[in-house]
């Protein structure tokens, strides 16, 4: 490692700041809320792009951006070979969109990126335990990343989360807590486990793992050769979008772009705070209802960054936008003809496309998660 590569790490340590009072991340602890003020961490300077110590794409996994991801001088890089995901180019009737299959991630899904840089970061401050809620993915993601750093996890998810996200966490060896009823329910519960002293290694409020979701970012850039116009992408706690939204601004602001590309966040009609909001205003909100759908990865009322989510949308210049069961439905099938076997949280995209104008090419769609995650809720 280069003198001049530690001191760009060195200026990283203390980027974590509340965004209420301003203090940095302790040095001791791993605390996912401000033990003064009880604000939410976030970066406290923009996440800066770095070129130079960003080896080539044939290097697997988003420790080739290391220099980015928020660590200590000398952490170690947890990875199982995350990134490096293809972007396939395919027409959609007379339109050509760029699918970033995300769901050909280790464990199946967008979350590895963001588990390999919190997990890297928990393991670097010496955590030996930790707790997580989940729809399925990010828990199942965060079981394979502990088991690979040695760290003991416990995942809270919903009880009626998909049987195959479920197995998958228990094979990593993490303790599974299924939790009845909704998603917000599995949320509450594991706030419980918190406060009797576990560390909440939550992929909403620690913004570790945001930084690893921004490499799929430069790697959008780097596939393309270029710009992208628009970025469509599913969105429940939004933390993708805010991942995606950091790396193209760190892209733009080191002059390897123009402009940010317009972002299109996608959610469940039955289940749409951010569209709400997005559409009507806040006074909507109190109208919306965590109800059933197909796309129970973005199944989140209250999501915790919902106005930072709505900030990075609306400063692109995007939209969020609602669908119906249906048109997931609809999604899932036409993805699959075109070889591309998605979980239905996924699947939300397809209806986008309608919304893309001329301005939006390149048009890229994030693939989130893997078919096989919710095969047997879906064969039944």
């Amino acid at each position: 490692m280069t003198q001049a590569s530690d001191r760009r790490q060195a200026l990283r340590v203390g980027d974590i700041v509340c965004t209420a009072c301003k203090r940095p991340h302790p040095a001791t602890g791993f605390p996912h809320r401000c033990p003064r003020c009880g604000g939410l961490y976030d970066f406290g300077q923009p996440l800066r792009f770095l070129p130079s110590d960003s080896p080539p794409a044939s290097h697997r996994g988003i420790g080739r951006f290391r220099d980015m991801l928020l660590l200590p001088p000398g952490a170690k890089v947890i990875s199982l070979g995350e990134g490096g995901t293809p972007l396939l180019l395919c027409q959609v009737g007379e339109k050509q969109i760029h699918f970033k299959c995300e769901h050909l991630n280790p464990t199946g899904s967008f979350k590895d990126r963001g588990s390999a840089a919190l997990v890297s970061a928990l393991l670097a401050g010496g955590v030996q335990q930790a707790v997580e809620d989940s729809s399925g993915n990010a828990g199942a993601s965060f079981a394979a990343y502990a088991a690979r750093a040695g760290i003991k996890a416990r995942v809270f998810v919903p009880a009626s989360a998909s049987g195959p996200k479920r197995m998958q966490i228990e094979a990593y060896g993490a303790e599974l807590v299924p939790v009845p009823g909704p998603r917000s329910a599995a949320a509450e519960a594991v706030l419980q486990a918190v406060e009797a002293g576990a560390v909440y290694a939550s992929h909403v409020f620690q913004p570790h793992g945001l930084a690893g979701l921004a490499t799929i970012a430069f790697e959008i850039v780097e596939q393309l050769g270029g710009a992208a116009g628009s970025v469509i992408a599913p969105v429940g706690q939004g933390t993708l979008m805010l991942g995606v939204a950091e790396g193209f601004g760190a892209l733009q602001r080191a002059g390897v772009i123009p402009r940010m590309p317009r972002l299109i966040g996608v959610q469940a009609r039955a289940c749409a705070p951010l569209w709400a909001v997005h559409t009507g205003g806040a006074s909507k909100l109190e109208w919306v209802m965590e109800g059933e759908t197909l796309a129970e990865g973005i199944r989140v009322l209250r999501p915790p960054r919902g106005d930072a989510v709505l900030g990075a949308v609306e400063r692109s210049g995007g939209s969020i936008i609602a669908v119906e069961e249906g048109e997931i439905r609809e999604g899932r099938a036409a993805l699959a003809r075109l070889g591309l076997y998605v979980e239905a949280t996924s699947a939300v995209v397809w209806a986008a496309l309608r919304s893309l104008g001329p301005q939006d090419f390149p048009a890229v769609v994030i693939l989130t998660g893997s078919g096989f995650k919710d095969a047997l809720k879906h064969a039944a």
